[in-house]
Formats: structure tokens, sequence, C-alpha cells
């Protein structure tokens, strides 16, 4: 199974085309999202495309490719349009070499993480900066990134994880960072 992991749309519709595009270019079983599907939150700028409307339209189209975990600016209005569910908290994934804990971050991350097990992984979106670091006991911490607001000169784009291998890829494909567990 192939499973492709992106976060942080924020109504890009643009930045969700890119990113569909990108799914069917991967063959990806399932794209993951990490929250923050469809508004800015007081905090970011307004996307150049920012159209929340579109990405509806776009997301629900594949909603049965989906699977999704809530950001701090997903909310109950918002899972009313979308025809996938979005408001769990996190989600235990057992994909890959180790089990995943799979959130948004804005509850738990390195500094108030969840109860992990030794060499569990904790994947998050949430600071729009690609992660992938250890820590705990024998822990990963894993971030895709942002799909449309990508801070610290990070590029935009989004994860895959096959077998035992996380790729981390501008939204064009291209890979710029490969971890093997």
């Amino acid at each position: 199974m192939k499973l492709m992991i992106a976060s942080d749309i924020h109504g890009a519709a643009d930045c969700c085309r890119a990113l569909l595009d990108a799914l069917d270019r991967e063959g990806a079983d399932r794209l993951l999202l990490l929250g923050d599907i469809l508004y800015h939150g007081p905090r970011n700028d307004l996307p150049e495309d920012y159209a929340p409307k579109q990405v509806i339209g776009l997301l629900n189209a594949r909603r049965d490719r989906l699977l999704c975990v809530r950001g701090n600016c997903d909310t109950e209005v918002d899972q009313m349009v979308l025809d996938f569910p979005i408001l769990a908290d996190y989600a235990w994934l057992a994909a890959g070499p180790r089990p995943i804990f799979a959130t948004h971050g804005h509850h738990h991350n390195t500094r108030t993480p969840p109860p992990l097990g030794p060499g569990e992984i904790l994947l998050h979106g949430h600071t729009h900066i690609p992660a992938w670091e250890p820590f705990g006991r024998d822990n990963w911490y894993l971030n895709p990134g942002s799909v449309s607001l990508p801070k610290e000169e990070s590029p935009r784009g989004y994860m895959t994880l096959e077998g035992n291998a996380f790729r981390w890829k501008w939204l064009n494909g291209t890979p710029y960072h490969t971890l093997t567990l």
C-alpha cells in the first residue's frame, strides 16, 4: 500500500489541484490529510488562490481515497459541506514499519506528545515546516510541511509512505528527502 500524506491546504484551490494531480501521478492508494483543509485561520495570510468552495468540490470528488484528522482551523461547519470525515483529533495507523500516531499538531507534538511506545511515530502538520526528527524513546517526529502556506522557506509539498520509506516531495513530485525506517 502506498500512502500520500499532506497538510495545511487552507482553502488554496490551485494548490489542492496540484496535490490531487500528485495523488494521481504517485498512484497512491490513499491520501491522508493532516488538517486545516478549508480555512486560513487568523494567523495566516490568505493564500493567493484562496477558494474554499472549489476545494470542497475537488476533495469531495476524491472522498473514497481520503483519510483525515482535524486541524485547528477545521470546524463542524466544514464537516457539513465535506463528504468524508474530518473531525477526528487523531488516528493510529498500521502502515509502514512502525505504528503511526497521526494528528494535526496543535495539541499533540514533541513538546506535548501523545502516549507513544518505543519506536512509534508522531506524524503531524500545523507548523508548515517539513520535519524528520528523532525524539523520545526511539520515536520519530515527521511532518509533510504545507501544501499552500510553507514557512521558513520550505517547499510546498507532501510526503509518501511506501514500505519502510518516507519521501518528502515538492508539489511537482520532485523528491528532496528520504527516510527509511
